[in-house]
């Protein structure tokens, strides 16, 4: 059996010139597309730290196995089982729960804050945990393929892995309302709304991994001393701008140019402009009745999901709003830990992957019963706050 059957992360790397070289994390469970599970998590984790601090590599790739998903999220079934196990004790008695999310966490605030660049090629299905690791990298990459979102509120979660963060730096209230619908975008809308950076064709990819290692990369690593910092600053700018250079080269319009994120915007900008959760409610739900099937997705998905993740994403949204990274991380972090012992995490999950019959039975039931006064227990701290797994990540201000 190969490394790339036994591995759930294989890694390896690209020479290139002048004795430089790329490297390259393929996710490896195209079964599950490329599921983010915590020995993955591991993995990457221990893996980038090498590259990071290797003066050969220049930059470092991520992709994913086959040809249907890059990332289309974490480990539910995991979770799901975690939260059976632990059904009815403390939050923080599910110390699985509490590690995955710490864990994943961590990672995407390393790929956000890597010191080399790094090349995301999102083909295929980006959602959910597939977006935390998107969305720390410095370059990123959809093709004609890509299926891009954020649909946790028909699992009873959150966007979390930064999502709350990211969402918030979208173009008007674009944020929200794919917080709340669970939309998907392809390749013309990632650009429209800065989820991504470049369209490359999928065919274009041998050709592109050809060009960087034929290309001349600068030598660069973190830890040396004397006026290495200047030196690896000047290393660091050559060689994001020649990634950018080759990625450009390599880069076509999508097709359609428009996608139906960017053509609705006014209206989605008039749907979630409310600062009342109620009143965005009614709104989305009237897009039921307009003509074109995405926004009618959209607004069914929304009706569908669980009330109390709506209740939360709103909430989330607007307090993490002036927060800096890591500190939108420490506080997905604490609601991400009350979700796994909220019932609707658990249930959401059952309903859809488990007994699959799409029938989940939400608790809260209603947008009503989940209230302002019924979200403050997402966000409260269950641990002393130097015990928050996340307390050292980042400066804490």
């Amino acid at each position: 059996m190969s490394q790339l059957d036994e591995s759930p992360v294989v890694f390896s790397t690209i020479p290139c010139a002048g004795g430089m070289s790329a490297g390259v994390a393929t996710l490896n469970a195209p079964k599950t597309l490329n599921g983010l599970t915590l020995d993955m998590t591991r993995l990457l984790a221990t893996q980038l730290e090498h590259w990071a601090t290797d003066s050969k590599v220049a930059l470092v790739i991520l992709k994913g196995a086959g040809d249907k998903a890059f990332c289309a999220g974490g480990d539910l079934h995991a979770l799901h089982h975690s939260m059976l196990e632990y059904a009815g004790l403390a939050p923080t008695a599910n110390v699985y729960a509490g590690t995955f999310f710490a864990e994943e966490y961590a990672l995407d605030y390393r790929l956000h804050t890597f010191p080399k660049p790094v090349l995301v090629w999102g083909d295929g299905i980006v959602m959910g945990g597939g977006m935390g690791l998107m969305m720390g990298a410095s370059h990123r990459v959809v093709t004609e393929t890509s299926r891009l979102a954020m649909p946790e509120i028909s699992i009873g979660l959150f966007p979390d892995v930064g999502g709350t963060w990211l969402l918030n730096r979208l173009p008007g209230k674009t944020g929200l309302f794919m917080g709340l619908t669970g939309a998907q975008v392809g390749a013309a809308d990632a650009l429209f709304a800065g989820l991504a950076d470049y369209h490359i064709e999928r065919g274009k990819w041998d050709a592109l991994t050809q060009a960087i290692a034929s290309a001349s990369w600068v030598a660069c690593a973190a830890g040396q001393q004397s006026n290495f910092r200047d030196d690896r600053n000047l290393a660091l700018t050559r060689n994001h701008t020649k990634l950018h250079q080759l990625l450009a080269q390599s880069a076509t319009q999508p097709t359609p140019l428009v996608g139906p994120l960017q053509t609705h915007q006014a209206l989605i900008q008039r749907s979630c402009v409310s600062s009342s959760l109620d009143q965005v409610a009614v709104n989305l739900l009237a897009l039921a009745a307009q003509e074109d099937p995405w926004l009618q997705r959209a607004a069914k998905t929304f009706a569908s999901g669980s009330p109390g993740s709506a209740r939360l994403t709103f909430a989330l949204l607007e307090r993490t709003k002036r927060m800096s990274l890591a500190q939108v991380f420490r506080t997905e972090w604490i609601a991400g830990l009350m979700a796994a012992s909220h019932g609707d995490f658990a249930e959401g999950i059952r309903a859809l992957l488990i007994d699959k019959d799409k029938q989940p039975k939400w608790n809260p039931a209603t947008l009503q019963d989940a209230s302002a006064d019924w979200v403050e227990k997402f966000f409260t701290l269950p641990v002393p706050p130097f015990k928050h797994p996340l307390h050292t990540l980042g400066e804490l201000s």
